[in-house]
C-alpha cells in the first residue's frame, strides 16, 4: 500500500487527466511533474497548486534526460499519463503516437526497473478494446484497436504486461472510459462543441451522431487512480467507467440546451475512417477491489463543464485559435 508523503513522478502531469490527478494528489503525496508541454499541455491547469509540486519540462522518449530526473528525485511511484491522444491526429500522422505512446512507455518501464520503482501505473484507454454493438468489455477481453492512436495504447499495454511477466515490473494498467470536464483541450467533442457554440459557429458531428460513448467526469477518473494507488494489485488491469452511455448527437444537444443556443448550429460531417460505434466498460473489478464509485452524474458534470468554459472563455478561445 502506498504511504502518505511518498514521492510520485507524474508524466504528462500538465495534460487534461494528468493535471486533474496532480491537483488531488498534492494533498497527500510529494509530486514531481514531467511534461513536454506539447500543444495540449498547459501549466495553467496546475496554477492552483503552483507551489506544491516540482516541474521538469522533458520528453519521456529522451532516456538520458529522464534518467537525470529519476536520479535526482528518486520517486517511489511512477504514473504515466504522457501520451499523444487525439484519434483524428493519429489518422493523419501515426508516427508521433508510436514514438510517445510506445517508445516513451518503454523508456519509462526500463528506468522504473533500474531505479526500483515500487509501483508503475500505466494510464491506458477503453479504446484498446475496439468497438462493441452490445455488452461490456471486461479487463480480460482481447484487444482490438481501430485507430493508430488506440493501437499505440494497446501496444503500450502489451509492453507493460510483458515487463510484468519477464522483468517483474511492479505495474498496474488503468483503462478509463471517455473523460470530460474543465481544462480539456478543445479538439475533443465536448469542449469543441462549447467552443463552436460560444462563437456561434457550426458544431461538426461525425456521421449521423449515433456513435455511443461512456462518459466519465475527469475528477472521478483522478479519484479512481488514487484508489488504485492505495488498493490496486500489482500486475492487474482496472477498467474505470461510469456506466453512463450517451450518443454523440445527444451530448451536443444537451450542450446546446445548457448554453441556450439553437440546434440549427449542428452540422453533420463525413464520418472519420474506422470510427468505433460504441464503447462500454465493465468496471465491477475496480468498484469491488478499491471501493471506487463515480460520484458525478453526466447531467451534473456536463453543466459544471459548460459553465466552467463560459467562465474561462479566454482560455478556451486561445486554445481554439491554435488549431
Amino acid at each position: 500500500m502506498l504511504k502518505d508523503k511518498e514521492s510520485i513522478l507524474v508524466t504528462g502531469g500538465c495534460g487534461f487527466i494528468g493535471s486533474a490527478f496532480v491537483r488531488k494528489a498534492v494533498k497527500k503525496y510529494k509530486i514531481i511533474v514531467v511534461d513536454k508541454l506539447t500543444y495540449a499541455g498547459d501549466r495553467k491547469r496546475l496554477e492552483i497548486v503552483e507551489e506544491k509540486y516540482k516541474f521538469y519540462k522533458e520528453d519521456i522518449c529522451n532516456r538520458k534526460r529522464m534518467e537525470k530526473v529519476f536520479k535526482k528525485e528518486k520517486p517511489q511511484v511512477l504514473i504515466n499519463f504522457a501520451a499523444q491522444t487525439h484519434v483524428d491526429k493519429s489518422i493523419k500522422n501515426p508516427s508521433p503516437f508510436i514514438e510517445t505512446n510506445v517508445k516513451g512507455t518503454q523508456v519509462l518501464a526500463d528506468l522504473a526497473l533500474k531505479f526500483k520503482i515500487k509501483k508503475f501505473v500505466q494510464i491506458s484507454t477503453d479504446e484498446v478494446y475496439g468497438e462493441t454493438k452490445k455488452g461490456e468489455f471486461k479487463e480480460t477481453h482481447p484487444l482490438n484497436p481501430s485507430s493508430p492512436y488506440s493501437a499505440s495504447k494497446a501496444s503500450a499495454d502489451l509492453l507493460i504486461k510483458s515487463y510484468i511477466r519477464t522483468y517483474k515490473l511492479p505495474a498496474i494498467i488503468i483503462r478509463p472510459s471517455n473523460c470530460y470536464g474543465p481544462w480539456q483541450y478543445p479538439e475533443k467533442l465536448i469542449p469543441l462543441a462549447i467552443l463552436k457554440l460560444l462563437k456561434n459557429e457550426k458544431v461538426p458531428v461525425y456521421g449521423d451522431g449515433k456513435n455511443i460513448r461512456e462518459w466519465l467526469y475527469v475528477e472521478d477518473c483522478a479519484e479512481a487512480i488514487l484508489k488504485v494507488l492505495k488498493k490496486g494489485k500489482i500486475g492487474e488491469i482496472y477498467n474505470v467507467g461510469s456506466g453512463e452511455e450517451k450518443r454523440n448527437i445527444d451530448v451536443v444537444r444537451k450542450i446546446i440546451k445548457i448554453l441556450g443556443k439553437s440546434e440549427s448550429l449542428i452540422e453533420f460531417v463525413p464520418d472519420r475512417p474506422g470510427h468505433d460505434f460504441r464503447y462500454r466498460l465493465n468496471s465491477k473489478k475496480i468498484y469491488e477491489e478499491t471501493g471506487f464509485t463515480p460520484k458525478v452524474k453526466f447531467e451534473e458534470g456536463l453543466k459544471k463543464t459548460a459553465n466552467w468554459y463560459v467562465k474561462h472563455k479566454k482560455w478556451l478561445l486561445d486554445k481554439g485559435n491554435k488549431f
